[in-house]
């Protein structure tokens, strides 16, 4: 009898330890893992509650289209909230930018060289980045050099863009925009297909490997202790099955029975049963935009300079920084970020509107803080403000596939930004 009651409590233990020791071994961000937990979560209950309408290939495929804008901003919010800083003004920059975009595409490019000129989208693109550069290097100057807090800077560029892309045409909206150019938007016909997805997928997965070995070379370079084999093998092989489910998902889903049709007729071919619609063009945009950022805010010297920063800004300046000059191209950074967002969502509507980014900045910053960015600065990744990006937009799916109302999704919103601060606020004084 003794035998047997002293096994029973050690059971427990046992298991609890091999779960520390799976986490300590793959050394995975606790925080991230609850938020990948959380959102599954989110993901069954709202399953359940919308009749089976959320996890289905149509939903998931406009759900990670949905995210792609958010996130690509989300990735450069993270980076001014961990240097201390906030940026209010990104939904209305994203309509300025929008409307002068449009501006040239429909009136000023057409009288030049006509409409749907070959390079109409590139010559679109760069007057939009340089423009989006410039107002984020307007308002980082403002902040670095005389030294007016970002709260009160971008507050007021909030409302000057918003008042600005009014102007550019006096409130109306600007359409139709440039037929090479509308490909950034996200149309199932513009995707980039079955075939080019799994190829995609092929050069993802040999990413993963290859970033596995690279990490365990520098690690033995640098004299740092290397994770265990299993380790390794078991973090590749979440990742690279993460990477094939994601492109099973988007290949499963087909054209809508409309496009097939007009697909058909144009190419005086018998109407295909199904055509898979593949990876969306801005869900593409969104994976490069975040590998660029996850390597400059990890491998740059600009990266740990914007985290030595948010540290202690003192310490940074002292230490040889120059903090004003890295403040000010953190704020040229999310111009650009800004403006490919801005393409995204005009070539998506096919339009410039005064009203495009309404709100947006409420959801940007959101996404970084659930992600794991601290108001008090240093703490912060691409990563986590992408998973914040995906958490933000499946609530708002989900509540829409349920029929709630815009003013109650906007108080659920707003609580679970509160929400995410204050646990921030309380892991941080656990840590401390």
């Amino acid at each position: 009898m003794v035998e047997a009651t002293g096994s029973s409590p050690n059971t427990a233990p046992a298991t609890g330890g091999a779960v520390r020791r799976l986490m300590r071994a793959t050394e995975v961000d606790t925080r991230l893992l609850g938020m990948v937990g959380a959102l599954a979560i989110l993901w069954i209950g709202f399953h359940i509650m919308s009749d089976g309408l959320f996890l289905t290939p149509r939903n998931l495929w406009n759900l990670s289209v949905q995210t792609s804008s958010v996130a690509i901003m989300a990735t450069g919010m993270v980076l001014v909230i961990v240097a201390r800083h906030i940026d209010l003004s990104v939904g209305s920059l994203m309509a300025f930018v929008g409307m002068i975009m449009g501006t040239v595409q429909v009136n000023l490019l057409p009288q030049l060289v006509g409409f749907d000129f070959p390079l109409t989208w590139v010559i679109t693109l760069l007057i939009g980045m340089a423009l989006g550069a410039a107002i984020g290097a307007f308002q980082g100057y403002i902040i670095a050099y005389l030294g007016i807090p970002a709260f009160i800077v971008t507050l007021g560029g909030l409302l000057v863009w918003r008042g600005a892309a009014w102007w550019v045409a006096s409130g109306q909206t600007i359409a139709p925009l440039d037929s090479t150019f509308r490909i950034v938007g996200g149309a199932p016909n513009t995707s980039i297909g079955a075939t080019a997805s799994w190829i995609v997928a092929a050069l993802a997965c040999v990413g993963i490997v290859l970033g596995i070995l690279g990490g365990r070379r520098q690690r033995r370079k640098f004299n740092f202790p290397l994770r265990p084999i299993w380790a390794e093998i078991v973090l590749g092989a979440i990742g690279i099955a993460a990477v094939l489910g994601g492109v099973g998902i988007a290949n499963s889903y087909g054209w809508p029975k409309g496009l097939v049709r007009q697909y058909a007729q144009a190419n005086n071919i018998p109407e295909p049963d199904f055509i898979a619609t593949g990876i969306a063009v801005p869900v593409l945009i969104a994976l490069v935009v975040a590998i660029v950022m996850t390597f400059l805010s990890t491998r740059t010297r600009f990266g740990r300079y914007v985290f030595a920063i948010g540290g202690n800004p003192e310490a940074a300046e002292l230490g040889g920084i120059a903090t004003r000059w890295v403040t000010l191209k953190i704020f040229v950074l999310m111009g650009i970020l800004v403006t490919i967002s801005a393409s995204i969502q005009t070539a998506r509507l096919n339009a410039a509107t005064n009203a495009l980014g309404t709100l947006q900045e409420l959801y940007v910053i959101a996404a970084a803080v659930i992600g794991g960015a601290s108001f008090a600065g240093g703490i912060g990744t691409v990563p986590g403000a992408i998973l914040g990006a995906l958490v933000m937009q499946s609530l708002q799916s989900g509540m829409v596939l349920m029929g709630i109302d815009a003013p109650l999704q906007n108080i659920v919103i707003g609580s679970v930004l509160v929400l995410a601060v204050g646990l921030d606020t309380l892991y941080r004084r656990q840590s401390d």
